[in-house]
């Protein structure tokens, strides 16, 4: 708690009673007394504690001080020393709650890890500040401790003194204060020190009665010289006040002389205080704000968590505090200003911060249901979570949805129900002001709380429903999640023996209702397996539920090492009241002679983990599901099974039952939809019962891999399928926002049977079988197919063949699943297959290549398939012969040429380079090329270009050339587009044809005119064709320069070019010079110069070129700037 070092508060009541005379010695010690009070040295007589001390301990335990005065008309001295030195907390524990953030258990007691987070607690401080002997001073006046704390040197801060004070009453701490000036919500570790030297050194305090009784034993002279001396040490802290107080005094009319006695600090509790430990309301408030205010960072939600198992263990030591801390972190959790923010822009809380909500539910919860509550207490908690729950902001139960889920006391819905719409939205608060209307007189109840022993009983409610079972244990019939909130509030409250107590009835009500369940679906199995239709037996499942009824039973069931100290529980009284349960027995007399708790607790998590529910609609909701579900499965794998035949058979017991319950098991024949799938749960039966027997693990996790949400439904009568697979609402496909994450199990759950079922051909194939049949995902079919490749091929030997074609099939699948459909992780699909396929065998790349069409795209065949079967790495891989080398080779030129034939477009040039070893299969491709550029829907002008260049390359130049035409005539280039990617292309294919010769050039240039208007481009062909002679190129190299002569300018086919040129930059230049800007003008007649350079090379050129710049001056004379700019230049 938050010390400050302001004066506490003046005591309530006030002091005025008669002295005792000379009869008392003053300074008599608190240890004086005879009695055992004090710890005995080893070695020496015990002697028997006194009737005194006897009854002075219950006295300060229960009385406060002042009813005591009222209740005698005269107490004795020794008798008020012991009361006083009995009403100081004798227990560390609640010490140690109340200044760490730890359980306050034994680890923090003995001293716990050594580490630097635990010695930094203000209790370990406190330990270590008691044991170097740094407490000093310590004086007991009444009910009120004081004493010096000593904080050592160290090398970044002096020795400091710090002045602790502590009032107590009733064995609590009542308020403490320290000059320390620590504010937290823990008392500071100079309190924790004062009060353990208090605690483990009694007899070394100083010990007097409240000072009203010293001063009622005083004359005039020495009350005026203890005045007097006072206002002389403290002169400065107290002069003021001391003179204010005489004023008062010495007026007959003030205030102060209208009330009878003085107050007194240390003289103990009135009648009317409550008796409870210090609390520093103020410093929890802030601390959680501050929590709050941090958003989840720096360990925030950390830190809100360990306040929440602050408060239950409040609530286990029966402490008051747990409540009242619990209110005041509500308020700053409904003050929280994000809530508003959230619920404005309609957006999500975070996660961790909705579990914080959840657990501040259930704690309220608890709350609610402490048996031992008064009416008035609930009424009040009542009339606070009403106030709440009504609040706008408050969150909702199931996150974002406000669906009405099963009301606390009904186990499942009425039929009947209203539109979901005009149901009231249930918010964190709903169930605990549902549970204020509970309460614990039943009679039955309270023999199950507190009976041991059953045997005898067999009789029945009001309802007709079974209070014992047939071996006499009784059964407690009520909604399961309630009934679950009272063991887990029990425990919260400190009666774990109850508790357990309860848990027992419940499980054992659980068996006797699965068994009813069981001889229900079997007596009617044959109707309803052919109807094919059932109902939502449990829309309120137990995994997820906001309760968490199944965790909370495994816990209690569990958790049977800690001893409780008071077993008794009155629930009809006040506490106490009641009569003491019998203890002295073990918790085996809850069970039989073969039975433990802890295969007692397994078998409950199996029933509520195999519970066939529907999956609730949200996200915050159905990720609660996978949560609860995988926090139980961690608890269960923590039970060794191979060290406890008993638990095996309790696991083969189940699993039988999970399998026969119908509709009641989600392992059942039935299976509706939108049934929460079995797949986490499923993958951990398998492991564990796998070593024990394997047929029972595999017909489990055979049963549990449907995915039926994913499934078109069967209908009505509908036998052909093995599993019957229903839906509730035929129509209605419900968001399932957690499907990625259960898709994934399911992939996962799969993978460890391919694991197990490595090397016996039947269970793989089986296997196989229930992949392909229910496993909809083709990235998880494909991961599932990588997994047992590699498992196939991880050992140094051999790689098993069976599970390698396994590995194939699987790959197939995903191959036909993605061959219509986007995926981006296709081509790597494709890749992998080939690998698989290499692995298994020659036969099995030929299948693949003879089914290509089925398995991928021409593109894929081509580039990827046949290109990878054809290479060396798969070659030296498969250490194939010449002859198994020609015949895949073949396949592949087949697969190559029939790619070619389908999609010429993108397989063309695959195909020839696939090809070329073999020329027929080249001429066949070659001649597929011709055709496909041919045809009005075939093959453009780049992918033409490519593979007339790729002739080329491989010494068919006439054949590129002929390409290349075809290319040129589907080409078209614009006067403007002089940065065109197809301008290489022209300019190659021209110089192509150039060096060919004469004819080839003559034939070339009509379609380089009509396809090209870019003038830049055309002049750089018309330079490039000057340069040298046609056909030189292809010419032998004696004949070169004898046989051929330059081209001229004024014939054919140059001609032709060159005025398509000219006109060209004409064109270009009137096209420009409608839109040109200033900023342009130096391009342009850069542009002219390269115009007039093309122009003179014309015989005319001279003449027609100034023709051409005097229409230019005539047409554009109002671009004065410009045409001044021509001038300069052209003239």
């Amino acid at each position: 708690m938050a010390e400050r070092g302001a004066q506490q508060p003046p005591a309530k009541r006030l002091c005025c009673r008669p002295g005792y005379g000379s009869t008392c010695r003053q300074g008599q010690r608190a240890g004086a007394p005879a009695g055992g009070h004090g710890e005995s040295s080893p070695g020496k007589t015990h002697n028997p504690e006194s009737l005194l001390d006897i009854a002075a301990r219950r006295v300060a335990e229960k009385w406060p001080f002042q009813r005591v005065e009222e209740r005698f008309e005269r107490i004795p001295e020794p008798v008020q020393r012991r009361i006083v030195y009995w009403s100081f907390p004798r227990s560390e524990r609640e010490i140690c709650m109340y200044s760490s953030f730890g359980s306050g258990g034994a680890e923090e007691l003995a001293g716990g890890p050594e580490s630097g987070d635990e010695t930094r607690l203000p209790f370990r401080r406190g330990v270590a500040l008691l044991e170097g002997g740094c407490v000093d001073n310590v004086l007991q006046v009444g009910f009120h401790l004081s004493g010096t704390v000593r904080e050592p040197a160290t090398s970044s801060e002096a020795e400091a003194q710090c002045s602790v004070s502590i009032s107590f009453d009733r064995c609590k701490i009542t308020a403490v204060t320290c000059g320390c000036g620590n504010k937290d919500i823990f008392y500071c570790a100079h309190v924790v020190a004062l009060s353990l030297y208090r605690v483990r050194s009694p007899e070394l305090v100083k010990l007097r009665l409240p000072i009203s009784e010293t001063l009622f034993q005083m004359n005039r002279d020495q009350l005026q010289k203890l005045v007097q001396y006072l206002i002389t040490v403290h002169h400065t802290e107290v002069l003021p006040t001391a003179q204010k107080l005489a004023d008062e005094i010495l007026s007959q009319n003030s205030q102060i002389n209208q009330v009878h006695g003085a107050p007194d600090p240390t003289a103990g509790a009135s009648v009317d205080d409550e008796n409870c430990w210090h609390l520093d309301e103020e410093q929890v408030q802030e601390q959680v704000k501050l929590f709050l205010s941090q958003g989840g960072y720096h360990g925030s939600g950390k830190q809100l968590n360990l306040l929440f198992s602050k408060v239950r263990e409040m609530l286990k030591m029966r402490d008051s505090n747990g409540a009242r801390m619990l209110t005041l972190i509500t308020e700053q959790f409904m003050g929280d200003p994000r809530l508003a923010l959230w619920r404005q822009q309609g957006t999500t809380m975070t996660d961790k911060y909705r579990q914080l909500w959840d657990e501040l539910g259930a704690l309220w919860m608890c709350i609610v249901l402490n048996p031992h509550c008064k009416a008035e207490q609930k009424a009040s908690w009542l009339r606070q979570l009403r106030r709440w729950n009504g609040v706008d902001v408050c969150p909702l139960e199931d996150g974002n949805h406000g669906g009405e889920l099963t009301h606390l006391t009904n186990a499942l819905p009425h039929a009947g129900s209203r539109d979901p719409l005009s149901r009231a939205q249930r918010t964190v608060f709903t169930r605990a002001i549902e549970a204020c209307d509970l309460h614990w007189q039943d009679p039955h109840l309270q023999h199950i709380l507190t009976e041991e022993r059953y045997a005898g009983r067999c009789y029945r409610d009001d309802l007709g429903a079974a209070l014992f079972d047939g071996r006499g244990w009784p059964l407690w019939h009520e909604h399961v999640p309630t009934a679950c909130a009272r063991v887990d509030a029990l425990r919260s409250h400190g009666y774990p023996k109850q508790a357990l107590r309860l848990a027992v009835a419940v499980v054992n009500t659980l068996r006797r209702q699965q068994h009813k369940q069981l001889d229900v679906f079997r007596s009617h199995k044959k109707e309803v397996l052919h109807k094919g239709v059932t109902s939502i037996t449990n829309m309120e499942g137990w995994v997820g539920h906001p309760l968490d009824p199944i965790g909370t039973l495994f816990t209690t069931l569990t958790d049977t090492g800690h001893t409780c100290e008071d077993t008794s529980l009155s629930i009809s009284g006040p506490p106490g009241a009641g009569r003491r349960a019998e203890t002295g027995g073990s918790a085996h007399h809850l069970l039989d002679e073969a039975e433990t708790l802890t295969a007692l607790a397994v078998e409950t998590a199996l029933m509520g983990l195999g519970q066939q529910r529907a999956m609730p609609e949200g996200l915050y909701a159905q990720e609660k599901v996978c949560r609860h579900e995988e926090q139980l499965l961690a608890k269960l794998q923590q039970v060794d099974l191979d060290q406890d035949q008993t638990l095996v058979q309790v696991f083969r017991k189940q699993a039988l039952v999970l399998l026969e319950a119908g509709p009641y098991s989600g392992l059942g024949e039935l299976l509706y939809r939108e049934s929460v799938p079995m797949h986490t749960f499923a993958k951990y039966l398998f492991t564990s019962l796998l070593p024990h027997d394997a047929q029972l693990a595999y017909k489990i996790a055979l049963r549990a891999i449907r995915l039926p949400v994913l499934e078109s439904g069967v209908a009505c009568g509908d036998l052909s399928r093995s599993h019957h697979m229903v839906s509730v609402v035929a129509n209605r496909y419900p968001r399932w926002f957690t499907l990625s994450h259960i898709e994934s199990q399911q992939c996962e759950l799969a993978s460890t049977m391919l694991t197990a079922a490595k090397g016996d051909c039947v269970k793989l194939q089986t296997v196989l079988e229930s992949i392909q049949k229910n496993i909809h995902s083709s990235s998880h079919i494909f991961k599932l197919a990588q997994d047992a490749f590699k498992i196939a091929t991880m050992m140094d030997n051999l790689p098993d063949l069976t599970l390698l074609k396994v590995s194939l099939e699987l790959g197939l699948q995903v191959m036909r699943m993605t061959l219509s459909t986007l995926n981006w992780r296709r081509r790597e699909m494709v890749r992998w297959l080939v690998t698989c396929a290499t692995e298994v065998g020659v036969f099995a790349l030929d299948s693949i290549m003879q089914s290509w069409f089925a398995l991928f795209t021409p593109t894929e065949a081509t580039s990827v398939v046949a290109s990878s079967v054809m290479s060396n790495a798969t070659v030296l891989r498969l250490h194939l012969d010449s002859h198994q080398q020609d015949k895949l080779a073949n396949s592949a030129r087949t697969l190559a040429l029939q790619c070619a034939m389908k999609d010429p477009q993108n397989c063309a040039l695959s195909a020839l380079t696939l090809c070329e070893k073999d020329h027929v299969a080249f001429e066949t491709a070659y001649q597929i090329v011709l055709d496909a550029a041919a045809a009005a829907t075939g093959m453009n002008y780049t992918q033409l270009f490519t593979i007339a260049r790729y002739m080329e390359h491989r010494g068919y130049p006439v054949r590129a050339y002929k390409l290349a035409t075809s290319a040129m005539a589907h080409l078209n280039l614009s006067y403007n587009q002089d940065t065109h990617p197809a301008i290489n292309d022209v300019l190659w294919a021209c110089a192509l044809s150039h060096s060919l010769g004469k004819s080839e050039l003559a034939a070339v240039i009509p379609l380089v005119v009509k396809s090209v208007k870019c003038a830049t481009v055309l002049s750089d062909i018309l330079r490039r064709c000057t340069l040298t002679t046609p056909g030189a190129v292809a010419a032998p190299h004696g004949r070169r320069n004898s046989a051929h002569k330059m081209m001229a300018l004024d014939k054919a086919p140059l001609r032709q070019l060159l005025d398509a040129t000219v006109g060209a930059y004409i064109n270009t230049t009137h096209s420009r010079l409608t839109h040109i800007s200033p900023r342009h003008y130096g391009e342009f007649i850069e542009f002219l110069s390269k115009a007039r350079e093309t122009f003179l090379m014309a015989p005319d050129g001279h003449v027609q070129f100034s023709q051409f710049i005097d229409n230019l001056k005539q047409i554009y004379k109002g671009k004065k700037k410009l045409m001044m700019l021509v001038r300069e230049r052209f003239g």
